[in-house]
């Protein structure tokens, strides 16, 4: 602390520090505990010389878990892919493009985002029982190709694209597309990198409606198959936590590269 700094400056500073403690806490004890031998999971202290990956070795030789850690991968990327295609491409319809309608739909769009998706579950799961895509890949990512909300925050960040840009793209004889694939998309990083974030950490950490779609153990995402781990061996927390740990290292990860982005998309949509 320098000189120079204020008393309030200092007390905010110690209130950060103890919330940044108070949250990091929990995780801390978490990594922790999942180092544990399980002959010391039930005392408090912890001994530094004990601990061991036996744990983390343990669930991923004997158990599916990378199975189910590609079956979280490649529904995550393959919805989050989805979203940032099909949601651009709708933002800017509704942001750039005059067609009958064009209000009504984007009032439908934010009726849609105030309709809890619990609601909508029985008459989807029907739906793709008739098609025969329960426990499938179908079933686990095409239903979430699109979202209102991303939706909402394209046509948001496009909005506030200087419609000159593409006026100047028209005259020089791009197309639409051309415009919305060499001009639009290169110039709305932030917002593709804030909706790449809610989309992958969304879908990776699903839990409902996977386990409501899979039936076998080959198909469980990440979630079910951590919850189901929890289910037979419940009383060995230093094993689920192990698989707790592992379960969000990809979401950080996303978060610490993409993070500069999606602090501009917020402070950009409209959002803040």
């Amino acid at each position: 602390m320098t000189k120079n700094k204020s008393p309030l400056s200092i007390v905010v500073f110690i209130f950060a520090c103890l919330y940044a403690v108070i949250t990091l806490g929990p995780y801390v004890w978490s990594i922790l505990t999942s180092l544990k031998p399980t002959s010391e999971l039930n005392s408090m202290l912890v001994n530094f010389s004990t601990l061991t990956t036996e744990n983390y070795r343990m669930i991923l030789s004997e158990f599916p878990f990378l199975r189910w850690f590609i079956n979280s991968a490649f529904v995550a990327l393959v919805v989050t892919l989805g979203n940032i295609l099909f949601n651009s491409m709708a933002g800017y319809a509704l942001a750039r493009i005059r067609f009958p309608g064009r209000e009504f739909i984007f009032m439908i769009v934010l009726g849609l985002m105030m309709v809890p998706g619990q609601i909508v579950m029985i008459p989807m799961y029907i739906l793709l029982s008739k098609l025969g895509w329960v426990n499938t890949y179908y079933g686990l990512t095409i239903p979430f190709l699109t979202s209102c909300f991303n939706i909402f925050l394209m046509r948001q960040f496009f909005l506030t694209i200087p419609k000159e840009l593409e006026e100047a793209a028209t005259m020089d004889g791009l197309s639409r597309f051309g415009i919305f694939f060499r001009i639009v998309l290169p110039l709305s990083k932030p917002a593709l990198a804030t909706q790449f974030i809610f989309s992958f950490t969304g879908n990776w950490n699903s839990f409902l409606w996977p386990s409501l779609l899979t039936s076998s153990e080959s198909m469980y995402t990440l979630t079910v198959g951590l919850n189901s781990f929890y289910g037979q061996y419940y009383q060995y927390w230093n094993q689920v936590l192990a698989g707790t740990i592992i379960l969000t290292l990809p979401t950080i990860i996303v978060f610490i590269i993409f993070q500069r982005y999606f602090i501009r998309g917020i402070s950009t949509t409209g959002l803040k």
